[in-house]
């Protein structure tokens, strides 16, 4: 805290207000790495969440290119200075973390880090992450670390609020899953009760105006008129159970935080590098952003399942009163005339009509070998 206790304190306010804004884990992890960073003015920050097998659960660095972190390769592995704040659970401050005897190394992209200073999250016993700092932006002498006990104790005080907030955010996902869960108990058992004794009586009214066809021709109409009746009832109940299946998280968060959390964990899942961009979008009629979001599942579906890509991208934007979605990949493409021969579909006649029935339009672009563009416009409201 160089500038003073004035501007000091006002730093870690900072830094506190924007850790308690985020409810999802991942912005919550982000938050905290960028503003433990800009703190203590190191070149590098990362906050790693353990699993149980010896690896980590998430892994957040800042100060590093999107470039410079997907050359670096997989995740790190508990081991060395990391695994020393995780189990033993104490800081460590390092005038050159190379010369400690328990570094292992690191990969070739990896960036040269000297002065360290790492210290454990803990949640009461346990310890739910492991932040750290590297290359004070400050004149070191030979042999000497930047980071001082100050910044010690000031990181400290960082990862106690980190800890809360963590738990919160953790909670908070918890609390909705269970909500989700809940709510599909709900809509299941509505639909055993609803949907499904109107198809047990509508097979029951087929097989009575089978019987009656030859000998009473007559009644036997009368029955098909009731087929089509209840056929008719239970495609009501069957729309009514899928527009409550409307995400919650979509209600809650809006569209462009709702493709962005899920975007993120099929980043994490997949080979694959999965990318998300809302530029300029503003909310949507419901119907509108649940349709661009099934849509955009849909085609992330296609392209991680079935076209080999390396990377797909999928963005969002304004575009008049309105919106268009594009996803895109560079996987092995198509000829979208030859999959409509073959009776295949790969999704694009649910796609079409997701769009029509809101008012919007779908384009396909796609060649073998070139990869595959899907373009989806909304009118707006």
């Amino acid at each position: 805290m160089s500038q003073g206790p004035r501007s000091g304190l006002a730093a870690v306010s900072s830094a506190l207000l924007a850790m308690s804004r985020h409810l999802e884990v991942r912005d919550v992890l982000k938050t905290i790495v960028a503003s433990a960073r800009e703190l203590l003015d190191a070149q590098y920050a990362a906050l790693g969440v353990p699993d149980d097998h010896g690896g980590f659960a998430q892994f957040v660095v800042d100060g590093v290119s999107d470039a410079q972190w997907k050359a670096i390769g997989p995740l790190p592995r508990q081991h060395g200075i990391l695994a020393s704040m995780l189990h033993e659970a104490r800081p460590e401050r390092l005038a050159d973390v190379r010369q400690d005897p328990r570094f292992e190394g690191w990969p070739a992209a990896h960036p040269d880090l000297a002065d360290f200073l790492g210290l454990p999250i803990r949640d009461g016993d346990e310890v739910i992450g492991a932040l750290f700092l590297a290359n004070k932006n400050c004149p070191k002498p030979e042999g000497s670390c930047g980071f001082t006990e100050e910044d010690e104790e000031l990181l400290g005080i960082l990862a106690q609020h980190a800890a809360i907030a963590l738990t919160n955010a953790r909670l908070y996902e918890r609390s909705r899953e269970l909500t989700i869960a809940e709510e599909r108990s709900r809509l299941a058992h509505e639909l055993h009760d609803a949907v499904s004794q109107k198809l047990f009586s509508l097979r029951l009214t087929a097989q009575a105006a089978a019987a009656l066809v030859d000998r009473n021709p007559a009644r036997a109409k009368g029955e098909l008129h009731q087929v089509a009746a209840l056929a008719a009832e239970a495609a009501d109940e069957l729309r009514a159970a899928v527009v409550e299946l409307r995400p919650a998280a979509l209600d809650e968060d809006g569209l462009i935080a709702t493709l962005r959390t899920q975007i993120q964990v099929l980043d994490r899942a997949h080979t694959a590098r999965v990318t998300f961009a809302g530029n300029g979008f503003r909310a949507l009629p419901a119907a509108q952003e649940e349709a661009l979001l099934r849509v955009a599942q849909e085609a992330l579906h296609n392209a991680l399942r079935h076209s080999g890509a390396a990377h797909v991208d999928v963005r969002v934007g304004r575009r008049g009163c309105g919106a268009v979605l594009r996803v895109t990949d560079d996987g092995g493409g198509f000829d979208p005339t030859a999959v409509r021969r073959a009776g295949r579909h790969l999704g694009l006649v649910s796609m079409r009509d997701r769009a029509s029935g809101v008012g919007g339009t779908l384009t396909v672009e796609s060649v073998p070998g070139k990869g595959t563009t899907i373009e989806m416009e909304v009118p707006g409201g």
